[in-house]
């Protein structure tokens, strides 16, 4: 009868503990669940960060090209109206406008 009872005693720890690790795995399926949830949700946030910085990069480089296209046309009409003298010229400076 002492062996029934110590057996039963095991038995009872052995289904105690089982159900423990059970336990601890559903906590941690729900713990992976979550992580996966913030993972994605970051990988999202990095791929619009991409997507900005893509969209950046190509304004720079418009942004860049009218800069470029304005300092021409700059220097074309600085040249165009380098032939013109100002009507107050008295003190013999050259008062001509002169870009590089």
């Amino acid at each position: 009868a002492r062996q029934m009872d110590h057996t039963g005693a095991t038995i009872g720890s052995v289904v105690d503990a089982v159900q423990r690790v059970s336990s601890l795995v559903q906590q941690i399926s729900a713990a992976t669940k979550e992580q996966s949830i913030g993972i994605a949700q970051v990988n999202e946030a990095v791929t619009q960060l991409d997507t900005v910085t893509q969209q950046n990069a190509a304004l720079v480089e418009e942004a860049a090209a009218a800069s470029e296209s304005l300092r021409s046309q700059a220097v074309a009409l600085s040249q165009s109206i380098s032939v013109f003298k100002l009507a107050d010229d008295r003190d013999g400076a050259d008062h001509s406008v002169g870009l590089a």
